[in-house]
């Protein structure tokens, strides 16, 4: 099977003025294309290498599909945890378990913010659930798929890659981060901490 990329359930533009419909465009057409069409490479040189017996480069292409792939889980889902109607504080259970789990959501916002902020080079700000210790944890996701905790479930992402932001706030990354708040689709977080805590969490990763 391969991958292809997720149609937006909004237009390029409609999440201006946070995020330009020029910088929506490019990182969904291009660089989330860009991580389909390299996974789908990496699974299609694996394939050949088990019909030939040719294993050379196995530890290349394991790398390569680990990048891509997780450059293509991270993107679908952040556009769906991003919508126009976004903003504002989340409700009901989810409220709940941020007030729980990070005292408030003043104090949640404070980590989640300064994790996203300190990640050196490029990467992920993560909230996610932990099956095993049953909590939200802000984790630092490094590149695509390094330096979290395997088995974690992601919440809510938000992207530092410089593509997510330069034409927009170019080195300002604070701005991008306040504005991302704006925009922030806390149903659809909501949603996914109820399937995590459930055990269903794999029919909501990129609905």
């Amino acid at each position: 099977m391969s991958y292809s990329l997720p149609e937006l359930s909004y237009d390029y533009s409609a999440l201006e003025p946070h995020i330009s419909a020029r910088i929506m465009e490019l990182h969904h057409s291009k660089h989330h294309q860009a991580y389909v069409t390299g996974a789908n490479g990496a699974l299609e040189a694996m394939a050949e290498a088990r019909e030939t017996g040719a294993f050379a480069n196995i530890n290349r292409l394991e790398k390569d599909l680990a990048f891509h792939l997780g450059g293509h889980i991270n993107h679908s889902i952040f556009w769906t945890n991003l919508h126009p109607d976004g903003g504002g504080a989340p409700e009901g259970e989810l409220a709940a378990a941020i007030d729980e789990f990070f005292g408030s959501i003043d104090g949640f916002k404070a980590h989640f913010t300064a994790a996203s902020m300190g990640i050196q080079g490029s990467g992920w700000g993560v909230l996610s659930w932990d099956p095993i210790g049953k909590q939200m944890i802000i984790q630092q996701l490094f590149d695509q798929q390094g330096n979290t905790a395997q088995g974690t479930i992601p919440l809510l992402q938000l992207d530092m890659w410089e593509h997510a932001f330069y034409l927009d706030y170019v080195n300002v990354k604070a701005d991008y981060v306040a504005a991302f708040w704006n925009i922030v689709n806390w149903e659809n977080v909501a949603a996914r901490l109820e399937a995590a805590r459930s055990g269903a969490s794999a029919s909501l990763l990129i609905s």
